[in-house]
């Protein structure tokens, strides 16, 4: 979300580079960040230095610029210009997901049409549905399926230790409909990584006007307390705090993948490191305690 503004293109190449050659492949952007600039950064390095069919690409439409006001524009013609001009500006003739960015007041059909249109076209391989809710999930998934269209794959929405809400209806109708599940902000939006714990870092995104806004919400006594917990499982397992965080996401039931959003190298390394990490169930099942409760939906018996 903040390549080519707070994240330099040197550093992006860097990352991508050490994340290809790691193994990672699933990138998600949306035309909405940083008003198509990472899209168009993510373009050139794919010309330039790693190949395009090293990566999964998911990206979002729906949120577009009205003057200087962000809106949902979920209708059917819309949906597909912000495809083609995602398109251009990464330099491919498909992306492997595309997803609606948000729920909008276009009529289901004519948006889920949208998807149609665009795996039939091959501009998309799958289609998916970004920040919906359960019930909203649930209608766009059964209106496909009752249609025999482009079935829906996949959704998106915030799921950390910071932010369960997903648990409660979401990630039950995921399951029950049989979809994949991307958990964006899989680091509570940088603060359970701990560099919040005492001050605001500068040049941090809670030190940014233009972001500052993304961390407040999670710097408040409750979110304090879950990030003390994750910093003092990482001491005691010898891990980082990002590290504990990001290993209890990724492997909560119903995760397909957990989305996070490094700035450098320096913050990628131990996230790539965390892939032959797996938390003990008695942590576990202390940070579920301490951050809400018992996630019901992992077995009774672990």
């Amino acid at each position: 979300m903040t390549w080519g503004s707070s994240t330099s293109a040197s550093d992006v190449v860097a990352m991508l580079k050490a994340f290809v050659e790691a193994g990672g492949s699933l990138i998600d952007t949306a035309a909405a960040y940083g008003n198509g600039e990472v899209e168009r950064l993510l373009g050139r390095i794919m010309a330039q230095t790693i190949d395009r069919r090293d990566l999964v690409i998911a990206t979002k439409s729906g949120f577009v610029m009205r003057g200087h006001q962000r809106v949902v524009d979920t209708s059917g013609p819309t949906l597909l210009a912000d495809l083609h001009e995602s398109l251009r500006r990464l330099g491919t003739d498909h992306v492997d997901l595309w997803q609606i960015h948000a729920w909008g007041e276009a009529a289901l059909d004519e948006t889920l049409g949208a998807i149609d249109s665009a795996v039939a076209e091959g501009l998309a391989l799958a289609g998916g549905v970004s920040n919906f809710v359960g019930w909203q999930v649930a209608a766009a998934a059964t209106w496909q399926q009752a249609r025999r269209e482009t079935p829906v794959t996949a959704a998106q929405a915030e799921y950390s230790l910071l932010a369960r809400r997903a648990e409660l209806e979401l990630l039950p109708a995921v399951d029950h409909l049989g979809l994949g599940f991307l958990a964006w902000s899989a680091l509570g939006r940088g603060v359970l990584t701990g560099k919040y714990a005492q001050e605001i870092p500068s040049g941090s995104r809670g030190d940014s006007v233009a972001l500052a806004w993304f961390v407040e919400q999670y710097l408040d006594p409750a979110s304090r307390r879950i990030v003390e917990a994750v910093m003092t499982a990482a001491r005691g397992l010898d891990l980082t705090p990002a590290q504990v965080a990001l290993a209890w996401v990724r492997d909560a039931p119903r995760v397909s993948a957990a989305l996070v959003g490094p700035r450098n190298l320096d913050q990628l390394a131990p996230l790539l490191a965390a892939d032959d990490i797996s938390l003990p169930d008695e942590i576990v099942a202390a940070l579920d305690d301490v951050s809400g409760g018992p996630n019901l939906g992992r077995p009774t018996e672990r």
